[in-house]
């Protein structure tokens, strides 16, 4: 099978309901569907519909992960708040988080909000999205399973920890600088893995402290078995400065476990003492800065646009067609991609799969059907 496009409506409507079939309420699962697909709209494959089975609707069948969210505030003042989420769907956690932040900066100028035991919740630019919609700057973060080495290490001690900031721009997209602290991140490794492609040179590093080349499901075994670990923004060593990207993991692990009491490092690799699979316990932070509490939103995103226009129209490399500023491409992607989701031939077999077992053959057919 070849890589086909599914329409928006279909895998919007079919996502949706394979979430409820599995026990999520209607509300939050559009809300899990939204985010899921949004990766794939903005051409981020990685953290899109690619990951419905194995990263959500497992969880939930192991039991690891709780369907219905319990969104638990359990410390609240104007401008914060604390916020359990009980093992519940990362992306509702995430959802409400963001627009708890939002409302209270739009209160009192900031407001922010950190939570704890929650599970993988998608896009990290979907909810600075949230946050620039609203006319106010976006920051959230996450820990991960520990899959990356600290600089000189070989062994992974955190997650790839996405540090992503937000800010109102006057253009038809908004800033949005979304991406890992790691220089790839696991779900690019399974992604690569399934396609059939080798993984890039230097992103991964093995306990014998050399480079591990080739085949990206090899590597992504040797990750899962602790004799590899991908690599901080900057690579091995510090000869490129690895110690930055380091350093902004190490800030994103403090801040999402550090103000909620929340699990860290080894502690979040999916399996308990006992070596039995357990829920992720993850934790998020969000913040929302509201542009209005300044000079205003209108300057603000006036003012954003001049500076990224500006950046622009500098002085290109030779054979550059053109410079590029945070979110960008991900806009773009979306207004090439009206048609639908491009979906590859192992994520079309685990849509059938998953489309068998929960009995909606009759009710929802793919291209490849024909």
């Amino acid at each position: 099978m070849a890589q086909m496009t599914v329409d928006w409506r279909t895998i919007t409507d079919f996502v949706t309901e394979v979430f409820t079939r599995c026990g999520v309420p209607p509300e939050d699962a559009a809300i899990c569907a939204d985010n899921l697909l949004e990766a794939d709209r903005r051409g981020i494959e990685s953290h899109g519909v690619n990951r419905l089975k194995s990263i959500y609707l497992d969880r939930i069948k192991a039991g690891v992960q709780n369907p219905v969210t319990r969104f638990e505030i359990i410390k609240d003042t104007p401008t914060t708040a604390v916020v359990d989420g009980h093992d519940g769907m990362g992306q509702v956690v995430g959802y409400r988080c963001m627009k708890l932040a939002i409302e209270k900066a739009k209160a009192y100028g900031m407001g922010m909000v950190v939570a704890r035991n929650s599970c993988h919740y998608g896009i990290a630019g979907y909810y600075t999205a949230m946050a620039t919609k609203a006319g106010c700057v976006g920051m959230t973060g996450t820990n991960a399973r520990p899959s990356v080495a600290p600089t000189w290490g070989v062994e992974g001690m955190f997650g790839t920890n996405p540090l992503t900031l937000g800010v109102p721009t006057d253009e038809p997209f908004d800033f949005n600088f979304d991406c890992a602290t790691s220089i790839t991140q696991n779900g690019k490794v399974e992604y690569y893995a399934r396609i059939g492609e080798d993984i890039r040179p230097g992103t991964v590093i093995g306990d014998d402290g050399n480079p591990v080349t080739g085949d990206a499901g090899e590597a992504l075994r040797r990750i899962r078995g602790g004799a590899a670990a991908l690599t901080t923004l900057g690579g091995i060593g510090e000869d490129m400065a690895g110690y930055k990207g380091y350093g902004f993991a190490m800030f994103v692990e403090l801040m999402c476990a550090v103000l909620q009491d929340g699990y860290y490092g080894k502690a979040l690799s999916g399996v308990d003492e006992d070596g039995r699979r357990c829920a992720p316990r993850l934790g998020h932070f969000f913040i929302a800065i509201d542009t209005d509490h300044f000079l205003g939103e209108d300057l603000c995103r006036k003012k954003s646009g001049e500076i990224l226009r500006g950046v622009r129209a500098s002085r290109r490399m030779p054979g550059a067609a053109r410079i590029y500023t945070a979110g960008e491409k991900e806009y773009e992607a979306k207004m090439a991609r009206t048609d639908g989701v491009p979906v590859n031939d192992s994520v079309q077999a685990e849509l059938n799969a998953i489309r068998a077992e929960l009995d909606l053959a009759e009710k929802y057919r793919f291209p490849w059907d024909d």
